[in-house]
């Protein structure tokens, strides 16, 4: 019986049809900086027609030339007038930013080497760059234009306690007023932080710091509001009487003072939060322990992420700007520190985990 079935693709077509189909450029040379690969998005992406390169030796000399002014800094990645190095030194493949002026442009690099040459795949990622960077700019503006009004909401509310002519159900409006214009002022607070953090500008001013009588501070200032949702606070000091740690206290303090503040926030009522500071090696570890609903295991990867809340968070507290594990993470990090947490899982608490090197 005739077989009728079709012919296989052949395999050799397929790369080239993949290469062809992709939204990345592709740019293959050897060694001695031939190029052997260069695919249609290529073309697209740097103006050059693949026959003017194709089986031609890239030099300097010839990277001078016009047309080839995007090309060059892409395949001599040194010489580009920015450049991120997104992995560590050595590592194959190395992945890089590179930013280019005159006209403005960026472009995410993945380089392979191998013992026959180099493969680099390029995306431009100068649109998206560029609507994120008018987002954050948006968010900035829009915040420091909020910030004025809502301090002096939050001024008139913290005035009108102080009046003694009030009536009790007039000062409980008050109240409620007064609380939730300074939420509102620690929501734009932490939207700016945040702006900040991802424009690059959230800088820090570190200085020698004694961790345990920070912490003792810290949670003294705590004291009030955890009275307020009927929780306990409680430091339990380490065996040492001080640790030295150099941090920025006023950054680092809102970093530790987010966990602290979910630690009271989400937590049942006569419930505890304990803090406990310890030296491990070069780092000194603080653990924060809530008696709080816990923190289902799905939810746990997502924790540290912008405006993300878990279930049984979403279900205790509903204010708050959701951004304050996402800056407590980028700060703890900024002092070259890790944050984690650990849960047992929902109605069972959760414990967060941090650390920051020890001062040399």
């Amino acid at each position: 019986m005739e077989d009728t079935r079709p012919e296989p693709f052949p395999e050799s077509a397929i790369l080239p049809l993949v290469l062809e189909g992709i939204d990345e450029a592709v740019v293959a040379y050897l060694p001695d900086f031939t190029v052997t690969l260069f695919n249609r998005r290529a073309e697209e992406m740097f103006g050059i027609a693949s026959s003017r390169i194709v089986g031609r030796q890239f030099t300097l000399e010839m990277a001078k030339g016009p047309g080839f002014e995007t090309l060059f800094p892409i395949i001599y990645s040194s010489l580009a007038p920015t450049v991120l190095r997104l992995t560590d030194a050595g590592a194959n493949p190395q992945k890089t930013k590179v930013v280019l002026d005159s006209p403005m442009r960026e472009f995410l690099i993945v380089s392979h080497e191998a013992s026959g040459g180099f493969a680099k795949i390029v995306r431009e990622v100068t649109r998206e760059e560029s609507l994120v960077k008018s987002k954050g700019d948006f968010i900035t503006i829009a915040a420091h234009q909020l910030r004025t009004p809502a301090t002096a909401v939050n001024w008139t509310f913290e005035n009108l306690e102080k009046d003694a002519t009030l009536g009790d159900e007039a000062k409980e409006t008050v109240r409620i007023g007064h609380s939730a214009a300074q939420n509102l002022l620690s929501i734009i607070t932490h939207l700016l932080d945040a702006a900040q953090i991802e424009d690059g500008r959230f800088g820090y001013a570190f200085q020698p710091t004694d961790l345990v009588a920070f912490l003792d501070a810290l949670l003294g200032s705590a004291v009030p509001v955890a009275k307020q949702y009927g929780v306990n606070v409680y430091f339990e000091r380490p065996s040492q009487p001080s640790i030295p740690v150099s941090i920025d206290p006023s950054k680092f303090g809102l970093a530790v003072g987010n966990i602290v503040d979910n630690a009271v926030k989400y937590n049942v009522e006569g419930g505890k939060v304990v803090v406990s500071a310890t030296i491990e090696g070069s780092s000194a570890h603080v653990t924060v322990t809530d008696t709080g609903p816990g923190i289902a295991s799905e939810d746990i990867p997502k924790l540290f992420g912008k405006f993300y809340r878990g279930r049984a968070m979403g279900a205790k507290v509903t204010e708050g700007s959701g951004l304050g594990l996402y800056l407590s993470k980028n700060i703890i990090e900024g002092h070259r520190g890790k944050v984690w947490v650990e849960s047992e899982g929902e109605g069972r608490g959760s414990t967060f985990h941090f650390t920051v090197p020890l001062a040399a």
